[in-house]
């Protein structure tokens, strides 16, 4: 469930209040950051929320803005404080995707194409650590036992009974016939899926392979939506070194776009849940 105040997001719309108030005094990041003394990637690392915001940079920033409404500077004051706290996610650690954790955690809808294994949300305890062990094989016992609970616990925003996330997954068939771990765990995994496919918020679509070539075939992506306007949606792409997150509309646009074609392509939800009904048995022999 989402807690009351997500860091993540604190910082994404104090980012985009800061931005606003550079716009509206028709100032460049790179003036800004010449009037300060910093680098105008921090400026640019400030307004786009990957960076933490400390109160003193919202009091240089007003300062520089010009804001004199004590109401505006304290509103964002108490953004900058809250920005700092610590998600659930913390608990565990470095986290590498805790900016992705920590926009899952705030998110409204989800939409996933995954192309090679389970959606995370939907994987089960077994195959959640068998895809783990085998995508970081140089990883000790420790931190593949920590990777799989931070993914398990992630897990309550579709689960959680009062408010959950709505969730639309589209599957490519490789990844449910691509045997992780063993076929025992695969069969478990299938039923799962299947169970999950049956909560009404929850909306799971097969690829099959007999579509040929199609729009996904650049990879897996997430689009995740907020409940608050003011909250861009944003287009994740996972990377091994690194991740990638887009705001920009046209960028938004086109992998909606993408999406959309995908979902076309994919068997129905009736049809998506016979089919992994029958991998399940096919698992299971």
């Amino acid at each position: 469930m989402a807690s009351s105040v997500n860091p993540t997001v604190r910082r994404r719309r104090l980012g985009s209040e800061l931005r606003k108030l550079r716009e509206q005094k028709g100032m460049t990041a790179e003036e800004v950051a010449a009037r300060l003394l910093v680098s105008q990637s921090k400026i640019s690392r400030l307004e786009n929320g990957r960076r933490s915001i400390s109160q003193r940079d919202v009091r240089d920033l007003c300062g520089v803005y010009g804001v004199e409404d004590h109401r505006v500077v304290d509103s964002l004051m108490q953004m900058a404080k809250e920005s700092r706290q610590q998600g659930w996610w913390h608990a565990f650690g470095d986290v590498p995707y805790s900016v992705y954790i920590g926009l899952e955690t705030d998110a409204a809808s989800l939409r996933v194409y995954e192309s090679l294994v389970v959606p995370g949300l939907l994987q089960t305890p077994e195959y959640a650590r068998a895809v783990i062990e085998g995508m970081w094989p140089e990883n000790t016992t420790a931190e593949i036992e920590k990777r799989t609970k931070v993914r398990l616990k992630r897990q309550d925003r579709i689960t959680d009974p009062v408010n959950p996330m709505r969730y639309w997954a589209v599957v490519d068939e490789a990844a449910l016939r691509r045997v992780t771990g063993d076929e025992r765990i695969m069969s478990d995994q299938m039923q799962h899926l299947v169970k999950c496919s049956s909560m009404p918020h929850v909306t799971l679509q097969v690829l099959p392979y007999s579509v040929g070539a199609h729009p996904g075939m650049y990879g897996k992506f997430a689009i995740l939506e907020f409940e608050d306007a003011s909250d861009a949606t944003v287009v994740y792409l996972e990377g091994v070194t690194s991740d990638l997150y887009l705001e920009k509309p046209n960028d938004v646009h086109d992998y909606s776009m993408m999406y959309e074609h995908l979902r076309a392509l994919a068997l129905g939800p009736d049809q998506s849940r016979q089919f992994i009904i029958e991998l399940a048995e096919e698992y299971a022999q």
